[in-house]
């Protein structure tokens, strides 16, 4: 017997019929022997009209009494869903997400979950019920018991975390479409179903726009290694399997906001080689790591930084062994690019550092949390390290550092983050432990579909999805001190703000202005919080000494994300030269281990996306279709 958690959201149950389609569903997967939760988000466009009503009430509504009103939407869905199973003679109950035990942080409008009292929901099963829960909504502790919401994504987290309290066998997403795609089928309607993919792959292309799954769902089936089966309501078949490896004992107490760096970790064996005043066209890094990839080096880290009039800087990182051939290639290019009419002083210099390493911060959603790469920078600085590099991703954050600092940086980091000597709760997740209801054991043969192994996911292709964010502003802020302590002031401003960061580029040319070394430092928030973000660093700009804020807003940024991209020569060289075909000019790189992003001009965005997505080999010759 199997306990499964289905999720469905507002379209699947946005009519009668569509509810007693899911309610049918529901009805077969209990009749082939097992226990079932259901969470729903509330009926099809219900959420968009409460929203409405409260803005026709009130033109700033109060985010408690939002809550209270929004709350209402799913609690039609869940009882009307109990009532069309009762119809068929299966038991059923609904609950709200305070009946279940759903416990939050008091924060109205966007809570996160501390807590699941799964008491309630064991007796239910135990009863034979199918237990349909209120998603996207909680409660906090007494002595108020407020009412509290989730936000966006908020009915996808609501799910997963069920899941992962109940210890259920996986949680099945429904939605509109047949499962995880390779990119928006929107944009590209050659876009490609998966049949796998792995937790941190899908951790970056949902923080990347891919709307399928929310990336707090997809860090807590990551954290507690609770297989995801995404599907279509509208049909039987298989979907994409999300697949997470098998985590540690974790606790379930702080279930969202439970430290979220697992590791520290470290290379040592590291080079870089920088080329400095490179023109800024179409074509020049396409040339560059394609020379690379012709001998076989492998690259770790690439950035680009912002132009500097009418050239950049490109700088990467290589293997200790691998940098004779790379300063070989970067030392041929270089006189060639430094020779065309558009470079400004008509030399591009390359320069080559030993001795470097690279200590990273390791867990799920840290680029969703403000305050985690602030720390980060903060304890760097406290410990004297300067950094020399900056690459950033869902999973992971890493510096580069001196290699004479490494020991020091990684035995501070630990420390920040007490890896060490974490404690864990006394309700955890047991490790290969399924069930958790009664006398519910494990069996694959009553689950459909059956779901593989983590052992059987084999990377198919370097590259397995593309996606596009067109809602992101780039921020740069020119001539900032040289010296540790400056990267973890900038971001510990945005974090105090609540301002999350995306890609952040430290440049590689250094000025002295008043005998102090100074870099520029760029890097991408949301649209929404661009203006924000500006006007409070240009006032600490004039109290600290820094030089310029710049705002662009009409940027894009396409990424590839692939966890086979690790050790595959090659791949960011097929990017770079696809844009370049097109004449697309990349304004920034950033890459980490399993994501290459490119910022691109916004009239560029689409066509992007569509180029790299068709270099890689990901379109097929069928359309998948989206529902309404």
């Amino acid at each position: 017997m199997a306990l499964i958690v289905q999720k469905y959201g507002g379209t699947s149950v946005g009519s009668v019929e569509r509810i007693q389609a899911v309610a049918q569903r529901v009805y077969k997967t209990v009749k082939a022997g097992n226990l079932l939760v259901v969470v729903l988000s509330a009926m099809g466009k219900t959420t968009d009209g409460l929203i409405k009503l409260a803005h026709e009430i009130s033109k700033n509504p109060n985010r408690r009494e939002m809550d209270m009103l929004l709350s209402t939407g799913e609690q039609i869905s869940i009882a009307l869903l109990s009532m069309a199973l009762q119809e068929l003679e299966q038991p059923a109950i609904s609950l709200t997400g305070a009946q279940v035990g759903i416990v939050t942080e008091a924060e109205h409008t966007r809570a996160r979950i501390l807590d699941i009292a799964t008491e309630r929901i064991h007796r239910h099963l135990n009863e034979g019920k199918v237990v349909v829960v209120a998603g996207f909504q909680g409660i906090t502790n007494s002595p108020e018991w407020e009412i509290t919401t989730l936000g966006r994504g908020g009915s996808d987290t609501s799910s997963v975390a069920i899941a992962a309290a109940l210890r259920a066998n996986y949680c099945e997403i429904y939605t509109d479409v047949p499962g995880i795609l390779t990119t928006d089928p929107r944009l590209v309607p050659e876009a490609q179903l998966m049949d796998e993919i792995t937790s941190d792959e899908m951790l970056e292309l949902a923080s990347l726009g891919a709307k399928v799954l929310h990336p707090r769902a997809v860090e807590i089936a990551r954290n507690y290694g609770v297989p995801l089966l995404v599907r279509s309501s509208w049909t039987d078949d298989p979907g994409t399997l999300v697949i997470s490896p098998l985590p540690q004992p974790r606790s379930l107490i702080n279930l969202e906001i439970a430290g979220s760096v697992d590791d520290v970790e470290f290379d040592t064996d590291q080079a870089r080689v920088a080329l400095l005043r490179v023109p800024d066209r179409p074509g020049v890094a396409a040339r560059l790591f394609g020379e690379i990839a012709r001998l076989d080096v492998d690259i770790d880290l690439i950035i680009q930084s912002i132009h500097e009039g009418n050239t950049n800087d490109i700088a990467f990182t290589v293997s200790s062994d691998s940098l004779n051939r790379a300063e070989a290639v970067a030392s041929a290019i270089a006189p060639v690019l430094g020779s065309q009419p558009t470079t400004a002083t008509g030399v591009a210099e390359v320069m080559v550092q030993q001795n470097i390493a690279k200590v990273s911060i390791v867990g799920a959603g840290m680029i969703g949390r403000p305050g985690v790469a602030a720390k980060m920078f903060a304890t760097l600085a406290e410990a004297g390290v300067n950094i020399q590099m900056i690459s950033t991703s869902e999973v992971k954050v890493s510096c580069v550092i001196d290699s004479l600092d490494c020991d020091r940086a990684v035995f501070a980091l630990r420390q920040a983050f007490e890896i060490e000597v974490a404690g864990v709760g006394n309700r955890e997740w047991g490790v290969g432990g399924v069930g958790g209801v009664g006398e519910v054991t494990s069996s694959s043969s009553s689950l459909s579909p059956p779901l593989p192994t983590p052992h059987s996911l084999l990377p198919v292709s370097p590259v397995r999805g593309v996606a596009l964010d067109m809602h992101q502003a780039r921020l740069a802020i020119r001539q900032l001190p040289d010296r540790p302590g400056t990267a973890a002031k900038l971001f510990g401003l945005l974090a105090q703000h609540n301002i999350s960061v995306d890609m952040i580029i430290q440049s590689q040319r250094c000025g002295v202005i008043d005998s102090v070394p100074r870099r520029d430092i760029a890097f991408t928030v949301a649209c929404i919080d661009a203006e924000e973000a500006k006007d409070m660093l240009a006032q600490a700009a004039a109290e600290f000494g820094w030089g310029e804020v710049v705002l662009e807003a009409a940027i894009a940024k396409v990424s590839v994300v692939g966890a086979a991209m690790v050790k595959q020569p090659g791949v960011a060289a097929k990017m770079f030269e696809a844009l370049a075909k097109h004449q697309i000019n990349i304004q920034m790189i950033a890459t980490s281990e399993i994501k290459i992003s490119c910022v691109v001009a916004q009239e560029h965005g689409v066509k992007a996306l569509q180029v790299i997505h068709n270099a890689f080999g990901l379109a097929g010759s069928e359309k998948i279709q989206v529902s309404a």
